[in-house]
């Protein structure tokens, strides 16, 4: 079979900026294409991405080329595989199963969310993005976490920085730099609180961590706060901004979603529309095959969530929001080991919690203009503005 071919036209800039016409474009005529300024084979059929997923031992997450090592300073669980990854995976997920959720953070969620919608000014526009949909998924975060002492403008910069140095695929040195920064900081924080979180446990992430009958090393801890606090803040972010756009811009959806209570419908079309996090590395251990190539061994290959969510074969009309679209299929939290462990908490505060509440206290919020909305990212994505009238 022949190599994929090679782009040398696509742009980082044009991926972070508008990616989707070109990833209808790659579906059609090249679903296998490697993309020079990526540095990557790039899959944007489902089959593919699934595929890809489902199949560890073939397709290793433990890829050497990625940024997100020296943005982490840390060879994190993201980038581990079987057993390894498995011990660092579970000692985190213990604070993140449904049962604790609702039982043990539940209230606190909606303390937190009321308090925050409360403070929102009426009868004039406000930046969602910045004013709420942020700062809240912060709050809850450091919380889950255990790291309430971090501030919201800490815990987003934090994010913000290890995403940037995390998606840092043309490897400049400024993002590393801020990401470096970041890292010095959090270190200092940890160091701070894991004393008290040790002699007053508290069902956090870090105290269960760290008061596990077999911790995993400390370094490792702290490597997995940081992983949390990475993807943690965005996906709800990015996923609350995009559904609040959806359904203000589709009145009809969202006078039914009201009737039926449909919340975590919109929560689930809304992280398929628009995924938060976009696409992922993984790389390839041996000689193989892939959509009609050869794919070497010691390649990377990039699979692209955003447009396995919107892939033909699946989804009927897949680049328009439509909540009641039926099955829904998306693989926005990723599939196989890697399954994202945060999906509970985001499903649970932003689809079940914050969107109701959000829309009944504020039943006549409206989106003054929708194309002053700004949609950025290429390997994560949301708006990175919101401007609504709170009437």
């Amino acid at each position: 079979m022949p190599v994929a071919p090679l782009d040398q036209t696509i742009t980082l800039a044009q991926l972070a900026t508008d990616p989707y016409p070109i990833y209808r474009r790659l579906r059609a005529e090249s679903p296998v294409l490697r993309v020079a300024s990526v540095g990557r084979t790039l899959l944007t059929k489902a089959a593919l991405t699934k595929l890809v997923k489902d199949d560890p031992e073939l397709f290793s997450s433990d890829d050497p080329r990625t940024p997100m090592r020296p943005a982490f300073r840390a060879h994190t669980l993201m980038r581990k595989d079987g057993a390894e990854h498995l011990a660092e995976r579970r000692a985190i997920s213990r604070a993140l199963t449904p049962k604790r959720l609702i039982a043990e953070w539940g209230p606190l969620y909606e303390r937190l969310a009321e308090d925050y919608i409360a403070r929102l000014p009426r009868g004039e526009v406000v930046d969602l993005f910045t004013d709420l949909c942020g700062p809240l998924s912060a709050r809850i975060l450091a919380h889950i976490l255990g790291i309430p002492e971090a501030t919201d403008d800490q815990m987003m910069r934090w994010s913000q920085h290890l995403i940037d140095g995390a998606g840092n695929f043309g490897w400049q040195p400024e993002p590393f730099a801020a990401s470096d920064r970041a890292n010095d900081e959090m270190d200092a924080l940890f160091a701070h609180v894991s004393a008290r979180r040790i002699a007053e446990p508290d069902g956090s992430a870090l105290s269960l961590m760290l008061t596990a009958e077999d911790p995993i090393p400390e370094a490792q801890i702290h490597a997995n706060i940081k992983i949390a606090i990475g993807g943690g803040i965005n996906e709800p972010r990015d996923a609350m901004a995009t559904i609040i756009f959806g359904l203000l811009t589709n009145p009809d959806q969202l006078d039914e979603v009201r009737a039926q209570s449909a919340w975590s419908e919109a929560f689930e079309e809304g992280v398929r529309w628009v995924a938060p996090i976009q696409a992922s590395s993984r790389l390839v251990t041996r000689d193989t095959q892939l959509g009609g190539h050869d794919i070497p061994a010691g390649d990377t290959v990039m699979t692209i969530q955003a447009s396995a969510n919107r892939d033909e074969e699946i989804f009927e009309n897949g680049e328009d929001f439509h909540v009641f679209r039926g099955k829904n299929p998306h693989q926005s939290f990723g599939n196989g080991p890697h399954h994202c462990a945060g999906a509970h908490v985001a499903r649970r505060t932003v689809g079940k919690i914050i969107l109701p509440m959000l829309f009944d206290r504020l039943p006549d919020m409206s989106l003054p203009d929708p194309d002053a909305v700004q949609w950025r990212g290429f390997g994560f994505r949301g708006p990175i503005n919101l401007p609504v009238r709170l009437n």
